[in-house]
């Protein structure tokens, strides 16, 4: 797939994350998945990540097809790990991954992390952390397909999550 490049979030592209999200939310809820249910992301998440800085979309030729918050100023629910992360040095994380229907089973969601690797990389940050549902299938084979580490369990509010790291 050639065209593809990552990038910042802009405001202009604030539309067409949300209706990737919402795309992402009606597919995790046909497949009686209970992450994305309950009102998160929310738009103000993602108008937080943009004023953050952590907003980054996937474009292939300038169309924004995947959107997710990379974040390398740390997780604060990964502090109590019910478990062991593998390293204790500086670490990205990617959060509300999602990719556009039209998208879909084309790889985009492995290109993206591929992508933030690369970045992590480029900022001299060698380690990678992810966390996802119990219930979210697709995501945990991405995760092993690219070779992280189940590491324990963390927790935000009520909700438990499987957490992975992956050592670049």
């Amino acid at each position: 797939m050639d065209g593809i490049q990552l990038r910042k979030a802009r405001m202009e592209d604030v539309d067409r994350i949300w209706q990737i999200i919402l795309q992402a939310k009606e597919q995790m809820r046909l497949r009686n998945s209970l992450q994305w249910q309950d009102g998160y992301p929310s738009p103000e998440n993602i108008a937080h990540d943009r004023e953050c800085g952590y907003g980054h979309v996937l474009c292939l030729n300038d169309t924004v097809i995947a959107y997710a918050a990379v974040i390398f100023d740390g997780e604060p629910a990964y502090e109590n790990i019910r478990g062991q992360w593998l390293s204790d040095r500086p670490y990205v994380v990617v959060h509300r991954l999602a990719v556009a229907d039209e998208m879909k089973r084309q790889g985009v969601a492995t290109r993206y992390m591929q992508k933030i690797e690369a970045l992590s990389r480029e900022k001299g940050i060698r380690n990678f952390r992810v966390d996802t549902n119990f219930d979210n299938l697709y995501m945990q084979r991405i995760f092993a397909k690219l070779g992280f580490t189940y590491c324990g369990e963390v927790q935000y509010n009520q909700n438990r999550r499987m957490a992975y790291e992956k050592v670049l």
